[in-house]
């Protein structure tokens, strides 16, 4: 399904300068990813956070599930969260890992949107449910 270039367009207006600030405070000593995300709720509140890596690699947290547990930990409802935008200096967009695809159908809207942008004009974006589809939904 492609996404209308509008809603992809109001979701990097909105989200792009917040997701790319908090890229500037990733701690990535071991990767070199300084990796920003920050979503948006149905109010348009806007949660940022960026990647803390470990050298413990499995205890790495990831921007994307930072900021979900940013707008969680604020108040907002699961369910609620309507569009992501993830940015990585650079010039090729990378889209999010497994585990954050998980957690972002989790947590985030039904038809929620994810957008990957980088330093250049080249993006991504899908719905949550082409991003990762059949999810584990636990219901």
């Amino acid at each position: 399904m492609a996404l209308d270039p509008e809603i992809v367009g109001a979701a990097l207006k909105r989200l792009r300068a917040p997701a790319k600030a908090a890229s500037g405070n990733a701690h990535a000593p071991y990767s070199g990813f300084h990796v920003g995300a920050a979503v948006a709720d149905a109010r348009g509140a806007v949660y940022a956070a960026c990647n803390v890596e470990s050298a413990s690699y499995g205890l790495t947290q990831c921007a994307e599930r930072n900021a979900l547990g940013s707008a969680i930990a604020a108040g907002v409802r699961p369910g609620t969260l309507e569009a992501m935008v993830i940015y990585l200096p650079g010039e090729e967009p990378i889209p999010p890992c497994g585990a954050c695809r998980q957690v972002m159908r989790e947590l985030m809207a039904p038809g929620a949107i994810a957008v990957t942008c980088c330093d250049g004009a080249a993006i991504q974006a899908w719905t949550l449910e082409e991003l990762l589809p059949d999810a584990f939904l636990g219901r």
